[in-house]
């Protein structure tokens, strides 16, 4: 236990951790600088030294078996504290010598062939959207929301973020569109509502895929917007846009480089893409450990540098990159308050250890965006330097355009969700 002691007595400089160990004896650390306060309690010997042996995930496995329990505040606060001292704990030896070990492993626990790739999406995705349905907006939009002031609600920010996708992609009416991740089928049919075009969705997950066939369905558009049960690397025809929301963080990194000279071979000569994913302003690293054990298996943001790498060979142009750096920090915080205020009714979906699972999983990754080094791209690519306009002026006017097509059919767009999900 004194080992502990020093480890927190060293790291914490920002704000104050008050701790109880399980003798009852009370330890305050920090408090030199100000900051986030939290005050947490052991409840047995074991919790204290499997924290000290492996830190990030033995201190997250002892909150969600009760090992640690909050004396004060939420886990939230005590995350808050931890990230704001996060560069000394990552300096801790059981740090550095599990962040070695996992570099080690990068490309095992990276190596997303096609059927640990469905093992993984069934294991986050599959859970049941009983859970999602009490804290996602109502057309079950989950990725980062766009926040141009910073103040939207998540309802008005999930529509802003996919209007801002279809300006992006610069659709006319009657191409072909192949959305690559397509979750509960909200992007492929807001984008099929906004122009007249032919969108067809791929997913791994059994479960999305019978909430968007049956939202296609609802709309009357299941002749033009289809939805299949395949991975991205069984998908043969070619289309004038590619889009993919959120999945390039299930690729991982070795298979970055197939994964963009496949997008590559699906665009037509005049084709465009636009890639959304979650990185870091940070080079190469690799998942940490409690998200990559219960979160997100095979799960890795990659950063910038590793992902133009994989896209320069292919021969596609970067047309453009944009890169959003709290978006995703304040969808999480209104996801993680969403969730919080239906907590009981989670606990009857999912049980107690997992909502306890869950709330840190919220928590972290709202820290990570607002605290950490975490941010969002976009990527605009094409096969020509010139499918896209050379300037991103187009792009308020297009949005508005496409505001005014959205009339009379947002509502019904995103009602057919949880329509769908009531059958």
């Amino acid at each position: 236990m004194v080992s502990l002691y020093r480890l927190l007595d060293k790291a914490i400089k920002t704000g104050r951790l008050t701790m109880t160990d399980a003798n009852g004896a009370v330890h305050v650390f920090g408090g030199r600088e100000p900051g986030p306060e939290a005050a947490i309690r052991f409840t047995s010997k074991a919790a204290e030294w499997k924290i000290l042996l492996n830190p990030e995930l033995n201190a997250a496995e002892a909150y969600m078996d009760g090992g640690l329990v909050m004396d004060s505040g939420s886990i939230h606060d005590l995350v808050k504290v931890f990230y704001a001292n996060k560069p000394q704990f990552d300096r801790s030896p059981g740090q550095i010598f599990w962040s070695g070990l996992s570099r080690r492993a990068r490309r095992f626990q990276q190596n997303n062939v096609l059927s640990r790739a469905r093992a993984n999406v069934k294991a986050h995705y599959d859970i049941g959207e009983d859970l999602y349905r009490l804290f996602l907006d109502r057309d079950m939009q989950y990725s980062c929301a766009y926040f141009p002031e910073g103040r939207e609600a998540i309802e008005a920010a999930q529509t802003l973020k996919k209007r801002h996708l279809a300006a992006k992609l610069c659709l006319k009416d009657g191409q072909r569109l192949l959305d690559i991740g397509c979750g509960w089928g909200g992007l492929g049919l807001y984008l099929a509502h906004v122009a007249d075009i032919e969108v067809v969705g791929v997913t791994l997950s059994e479960r999305q895929l019978a909430v968007a066939r049956r939202r296609a369905e609802i709309l009357g558009v299941g002749d033009r917007v289809r939805f299949e049960l395949i991975d991205y690397r069984e998908v043969t025809e070619t289309f004038d846009r590619v889009v993919s929301v959120g999945m390039l963080e299930h690729v991982g990194a070795p298979h970055l480089p197939s994964y963009f000279l496949n997008v590559r071979d699906r665009l037509g000569p005049d084709g465009l893409a636009l890639i959304h994913s979650i990185s870091s302003k940070s080079p190469p690293g690799v998942t940490g450990p409690f998200i990559r054990k219960y979160i997100f298996p095979g799960g890795y943001a990659p950063s910038l540098s590793e992902t133009v790498a994989a896209i320069e060979p292919t021969g596609l142009w970067l047309l453009d990159c944009e890169i959003w750096r709290c978006h995703y920090g304040y969808t999480l915080a209104q996801w993680r308050e969403r969730f919080l205020a239906n907590r009981d009714k989670a606990v009857e979906i999912m049980g107690e250890r997992f909502c306890r699972m869950w709330e840190l999983y919220l928590s972290i990754a709202e820290c990570v965006f607002l605290q950490g080094s975490s941010n969002v791209f976009q990527l605009q690519l094409g096969r020509e330097r010139d499918v896209a306009p050379i300037t991103r002026s187009y792009n308020e006017a297009e949005e508005a355009r496409i505001a005014e097509r959205e009339t009379g059919l947002l509502e019904r767009v995103v009602a057919s969700a949880h329509q769908a999900l009531d059958e």
